[in-house]
């Protein structure tokens, strides 16, 4: 008779040791092929693939003068699975000269991946960066006691001169966010973090290359692998041509010594700044090496906040700079012709409403009017252009008209220079004034844009390049810092004229009108007798004392540049804007100053304004 209970047991081992059998073989497809554990496992026992760092692209004026170099440095590296416990603990902290608690708080960070997210076991990890040569020295000595730990050898950067911190930028360790972003990076890579370094990474960096090296059993390096048959080696980075002249900029930066604000100067027919001041500033040596961290957090507490760039991110009302657009569109709209005269009873009045000016001659037409900078003029421009509604149908139409000229003469967007943070300022328009003042506003409520005052900002870069569009009679070419980059064309964006809406015979009764704010207007300090200067003053008025702002270029008929100076709290714009710009223009268009300029310029140096949290 049949053992029905014997059958059904056979049947049952069976198949548990087909399910046993099954799960080995899963398991070790997962392992061998699913999984590269093993792989990497054995790949880092024999191999060593060591990064080669490309040296990072250098960076010159428009001269050739180097600005931003490189210099060796030394990294200390580590392979977790490598190291794995057996270091020396005590004998590694005192070669580097760093404590037991340093050594356990750094390998915890490595190992954390909300810190690290590209942690890996198997690649090297950035243990420590930038040592000097004589840290280095020591460390070398000893380094084969060290299991697990390597010296990565890299370049940092060095700046030759003092000068344009917030311009050059600087590099540091990448964050976790720029390795997210880019997955050229791993953790300890350096990348720009501001300024040209940041705008211009990709061309500045290279490309890393990668050495292959063969370790024994113990882990002691026998050479290349297969003589460096599959190494690659590191393209260094592209060169930058800036278009800053580093004399100009060294002069900008002593003049604004001791006051808050900014220089910006253009080349008027390429677009190419020639200089750009943002004070206060500080020494760009500041942020090298390991003491990188601890200057910033100083910098970024100081009130006078010397980490922003005031040239691309102040926003600033403009003051009778202005003027010079309100006249272009009013011209050029047949609001005013160049004899149109309108009244100054020491300011616009009208209606209950008073905008008040200087002692001048008056009525008056545009010239003079831009000479002598007479507010009443330019009230009485826009007053007249928003209650045309015979022309423009309706005063939100007129206003829209109004903003279309500022947006073409470059206001109220961001110009598109290449540096990162720029900011758009602000141009209001009738849905601006609909929507603050619910529908019920008029010409009268907001009078006060007419002469660079009210909601209107600009940024000193927006200023210098509406001394530009003006120097060229009616195009400008998008600002920009890099003249060239080695080996690959400049972005059309920097080579492309625009032109505003307004007209060439507008823009030559402006220029008439700022020649002769220069021969015996509200600029006649910038006069000279061997080029001519056409200027615009502004004299901005602000929560507390007012801002000196000075807009112009020269020579007037065959423009070389055009500088924009704004002086926060300096007072008129003829105390600081213009005596700062005409020696700045010297200095571009003559290669020095003379010894009698030297001595305005030293004197100029040592004004210091002082500045407290009401001007702030």
């Amino acid at each position: 008779m049949k053992d029905y209970e014997l059958e059904k047991r056979r049947y049952i081992i069976g198949s548990v040791a087909i399910a046993i059998v099954a799960i080995y073989l899963v398991r070790l497809f997962t392992l061998q092929i699913m999984s590269d554990d093993f792989k990497k496992n054995a790949d880092s026992n024999a191999f060593l693939k060591k990064v080669e760092f490309p040296s990072r692209g250098i960076i010159t004026d428009r001269n050739g003068e180097l600005l931003v170099y490189n210099q060796p440095s030394y990294d200390i590296m580590v392979i977790m699975n490598e190291e794995n416990g057996r270091l020396d603990t005590t004998e590694f902290c005192k070669s580097l000269n760093i404590s037991r608690k340093f050594f356990d708080n750094r390998m915890a960070e490595i190992k954390d991946r909300n810190k690290n997210p590209g942690y890996s076991r198997y690649t090297q990890q950035l243990f420590m960066s930038q040592l000097s040569d004589q840290e280095f020295s020591v460390f070398q000595e000893k380094s084969y006691k060290f299991p697990g730990f390597y010296i990565q050898k890299r370049s940092i950067r060095q700046y030759e001169y003092a000068t344009a911190a917030l311009l050059l930028g600087d590099v540091a360790e990448v964050s976790p966010a720029d390795i997210k972003e880019d997955s050229y990076y791993q953790p300890g890579d350096y990348i720009g973090k501001v300024g040209v370094e940041r705008y211009y990474e990709k061309e500045l960096r290279g490309t890393k290359g990668v050495q292959i090296l063969l370790r024994d059993v113990r882990g002691r390096i026998q050479g290349s692998y297969q003589d460096g048959r599959f190494d690659t080696k590191p393209i260094p980075g592209k060169d930058l041509t800036l278009s800053i002249d580093v004399k100009l900029q060294q002069l900008g930066e002593r003049l604004m010594e001791g006051k808050l604000g900014a220089i910006v100067a253009i080349e008027p027919k390429t677009g190419e700044v020639l200089c750009m001041v943002s004070s206060p500033s500080y020494d760009p040596r500041m942020m090298l090496g390991r003491q990188r961290g601890k200057n910033h957090m100083l910098l970024a507490k100081n009130p006078l906040k010397p980490l922003l760039n005031r040239a691309i991110m102040g926003q600033y009302p403009p003051g009778s700079t202005f003027k010079t657009g309100q006249g272009l569109t009013f011209l050029t709209e047949g609001i005013i012709d160049s004899t149109t005269a309108y009244p100054c009873h020491r300011g616009f009045v009208t209606k209950g409403m008073r905008v008040g000016c200087h002692r001048h001659g008056a009525p008056l037409p545009i010239v003079p009017a831009i000479a002598t900078s007479c507010n009443g003029f330019f009230c009485w421009g826009l007053y007249y252009m928003l209650n045309n509604t015979k022309k423009y149908g309706s005063l939100q139409k007129a206003m829209d008209t109004w903003r279309d000229y500022m947006v073409s003469m470059g206001f109220g967007y961001k110009l598109g220079i290449d540096l990162p943070g720029e900011k758009r300022g602000m141009i209001p328009n009738a849905s601006f004034y609909d929507k603050n003042f619910k529908n019920k506003w008029n010409a009268l409520g907001v009078i006060s844009i007419s002469i660079g005052q009210g909601e209107v900002t600009l940024t000193p870069l927006q200023i210098a390049n509406l001394g530009a569009t003006i120097a060229n009679r009616g195009y400008y070419i998008t600002p920009h810092v890099v003249k060239e980059v080695k080996g690959q064309p400049l972005d059309t964006l920097y080579q492309q004229r625009k032109y505003t809406k307004a007209s060439p015979a507008a823009y030559n009764l402006i220029v008439r009108g700022m020649r002769r704010a220069v021969l015996g207007g509200t600029c006649k300090r910038a006069n000279r007798y061997d080029y001519a200067v056409c200027g615009k003053t502004g004299t901005a008025q602000n929560r507390g004392r007012d801002h000196s702002v000075f807009m112009g270029f020269a020579p007037m008929e065959d423009p070389k540049i055009a500088i924009a100076v704004y002086v926060e709290n300096g007072g008129f714009g003829a105390t600081y804007g213009v005596p700062i710009g005409s020696l700045m223009m010297e200095q571009y268009i003559k290669g020095k100053l003379s010894a009698g300029t030297e001595k305005q310029a030293a004197k100029i140096q040592s004004m210091h304004l002082k500045y407290g949290t009401k001007d702030r």
